[in-house]
């Protein structure tokens, strides 16, 4: 089985940054794509980032352009997401997933992370 696990999130105050990493362990799997989601609460969750694994193409939710970069790092099969200029509103549970090459969807996920974000 393939296990994604979350750190780095915790309290910031607006404005600053935090530095999520997503480490993948289990049996070897091959990832078309990994990405970044949030749930805040009484919230549905959404969509943050992707990154292609090949390609390493990126794409963000409007709300973080600019400020959220994702990026990987092949030999650790460990993603990021550096989150800069944070605010209130991005305070949620912040989960990891990956898409394997067999799939069309995401099919693996993370526990979450919280991150919260003081005005």
């Amino acid at each position: 089985q393939v296990q994604l696990v979350e750190s780095g999130g915790g309290l910031v105050q607006a404005g600053g940054s935090l530095r999520l990493s997503c480490d993948a362990s289990g049996r070897t799997f091959s990832a078309y794509a990994m990405g970044w989601f949030r749930q805040a609460p009484g919230k549905e969750r959404e969509f943050v980032a992707r990154i292609m694994w090949y390609t390493r193409d990126t794409y963000y939710a409007d709300s973080v352009k600019g400020r959220f970069t994702i990026s990987r790092d092949n030999a650790k099969r460990t993603v990021y997401l550096q989150m800069n200029s944070l605010k209130p509103e991005d305070t949620a549970i912040y989960y990891c997933a990956a898409i394997s090459t067999d799939s069309s969807t995401y099919n693996y996920w993370g526990q979450g992370t919280q991150v919260t974000v003081s005005s």
